[in-house]
């Protein structure tokens, strides 16, 4: 495989925005926490209170986007050149139950085409998994400026509310005659005005197929087409709404709206919501959830 090969699959891997209090380009944590019940004894010894740390929405404040994994395979050669990440979380970290090993495994699938394929095992006690990640996409260039110009193609009808925090209500709404509506090609920044700063939202996939259609970015100037199929029934779209300021590749600045991000999931809070689909998993059994990414010219 040519270093020009490497290069490009290294930066998919590692495109870890350096951005505070922000998971770009991260794995997402084991679940969106809606609220974590715990009480505080505050004894007032005339000492201020700097702050007290609340479960954080992406799995805890150090979430798996912020652990060590250990590289438990890696292929260069040959077909399908691939490197598998492997995580070990101890029962109680983060304040979930059992202990779960991870793994993620990113692939070139052929020049065009590439996998992502997570798994994860509870060993010992049933424990919420809800597993996804955090790539940034902007097909033009990622020095080239906002993306509200490139098409995007959803193949959703309908969204998860949120509360003022964006946290999942629990209400699932039609997209039809609102903002949110991507059932056909537009622009990005077509309606972008009409939702404060910009998207931000969870969307339950129409597909009932095990590898669902989920969404199609075009970039008109360039050509570039990308395709995503995934496993999970929902994607999250966002359009870096909080990347103000964010120093990347070649020291170029990012800005918001510089690119977007498209994260298969399932439901996000299910466990606070009945009527969404569960996301516990019983020991000995598998969470597993495929991403496939296909790349393109449209001439």
């Amino acid at each position: 495989m040519s270093s020009k090969v490497i290069s490009v699959l290294i930066c998919l891997f590692i495109f870890h925005l350096l951005a505070a209090g922000s998971v770009a380009g991260c794995k997402i944590g084991v679940y969106e926490i809606k609220k974590g019940d715990f009480s505080v004894k505050i004894t007032n010894y005339g000492a201020r209170i700097i702050s007290v740390f609340l479960p954080d929405k992406n799995g805890g404040p150090k979430g798996f986007s912020f652990v060590v994994w250990k590289v438990s395979e890696y292929v260069q050669d040959g077909p399908c050149p691939h490197i598998t990440l492997t995580y070990h979380s101890a029962d109680g970290e983060e304040g979930f139950p059992g202990d779960v090993v991870v793994s993620v495994t990113y692939a070139l699938k052929d020049p065009y085409k590439l996998g992502v394929e997570f798994k994860a095992k509870s060993l010992n006690k049933a424990t919420p998994i809800n597993l996804s990640h955090h790539p940034y996409w902007n097909l033009r260039g990622h020095n080239s400026g906002d993306v509200l110009s490139q098409v995007v193609q959803i193949y959703a009808s309908h969204i998860t509310l949120v509360d003022e925090q964006l946290i999942p209500t629990g209400e699932i709404s039609p997209v039809k005659n609102t903002p949110y509506d991507f059932l056909k090609p537009r622009k990005v920044g077509s309606r972008i005005d009409k939702v404060q700063i910009g998207y931000d939202r969870n969307y339950v996939l129409d597909s009932n197929e095990i590898m669902k259609a989920v969404a199609i970015v075009y970039d008109k100037k360039s050509g570039r087409v990308m395709d995503i199929q995934a496993s999970a029934p929902c994607v999250h779209f966002y359009t870096a709404n909080w990347i103000i300021n964010v120093k990347g590749k070649g020291g170029f600045v990012y800005q918001p709206h510089s690119a977007l991000s498209l994260e298969t999931q399932g439901y996000p809070d299910a466990v606070n919501h009945p009527n969404f689909p569960s996301t516990i998993v019983n020991p000995g059994k598998t969470y597993a959830h495929s991403v496939l990414y296909t790349f393109s010219i449209k001439k």
